[in-house]
């Protein structure tokens, strides 16, 4: 999840200091302007995509095979049926959700209680590990060793600063877990609810899955586009290719329930 340890929200960022400097202008005309395109995924929004994929999909292709097996007297089978998917749905993306975060903070600790042990019991090789590092950046070894010096003057921030840059972990939120369990099971039940909710006023299963596959084929497109468009996809493309799979799902679910019966 090695998109899940920045907060910022999706977006262009540029410098943050554009515009603070005398005689500069924050203008997109201005010959000196310049800014970053870049994307940044938020750890919510990683767990609004998961939650909402399953459930937009799953709970469709489920009540879609159900509409080609349950007979029009026991319609009620449908969203009974649904409702207990999303439920069981939700709890299960949930429970993934906490455990990969858990598994995140637990991990992070473990590496951490380590690179104290070999801050503590082995400095000189954890030294020639921070001097490769500034090495690496091209500095003279004189600008090296004060780099060296200067780094590892304070133990917390000599840890920190291996964590970071020699094995890539950033400081997970400690409550990251509980976090991502309630944001994925979450958006999984407002997912769910979509294609589900035809089946609750209307007594006829077909009928049901006609105006089901429209709302829920739609909400699959938008849904596409703005995830494909926050990830640097083609936003059209990724659309298309969203709802194309929510459609055969739910296309093979109904035919397998169609085959079964006859």
């Amino acid at each position: 999840m090695s998109t899940t340890n920045t907060a910022g929200l999706p977006g262009q960022t540029g410098h943050p200091d554009h515009g603070n400097h005398p005689g500069h202008q924050n203008h997109p005309d201005h010959p000196g302007h310049h800014v970053e395109h870049h994307m940044r995924s938020s750890a919510i929004l990683t767990d609004i995509v998961i939650g909402m994929s399953d459930g937009l999909t799953v709970p469709f292709a489920l009540a879609a095979g159900l509409s080609g097996a349950v007979p029009q007297s026991q319609h009620s089978l449908i969203w009974i049926a649904g409702l207990a998917e999303i439920a069981a749905g939700s709890i299960a993306m949930g429970l993934g959700g906490y455990l990969a975060g858990k598994t995140e903070v637990d991990h992070y600790n473990s590496e951490l209680r380590r690179e104290y042990e070999e801050v503590d019991n082995v400095p000189e090789k954890e030294r020639d590990e921070v001097r490769e590092f500034f090495s690496g950046l091209g500095l003279s070894k004189d600008l090296q060793e004060q780099a060296v010096d200067e780094m590892t003057k304070d133990k917390d921030r000599w840890v920190d600063f291996m964590m970071k840059y020699e094995l890539g972990l950033d400081k997970p939120d400690p409550q990251r877990a509980r976090k991502s369990a309630f944001n994925i099971g979450f958006s999984y039940v407002v997912g769910g609810l979509i294609p589900l909710s035809p089946y609750f006023f209307i007594s006829d299963g077909l009928a049901g899955l006609k105006i089901s596959a429209i709302i829920t084929l739609c909400c699959l497109f938008v849904f596409g586009y703005f995830k494909s468009k926050l990830t640097g996809v083609h936003p059209l493309g990724g659309a298309i290719r969203v709802m194309v799979i929510g459609a055969l799902a739910a296309g093979c679910a109904f035919a397998v329930a169609k085959l079964i019966q006859q």
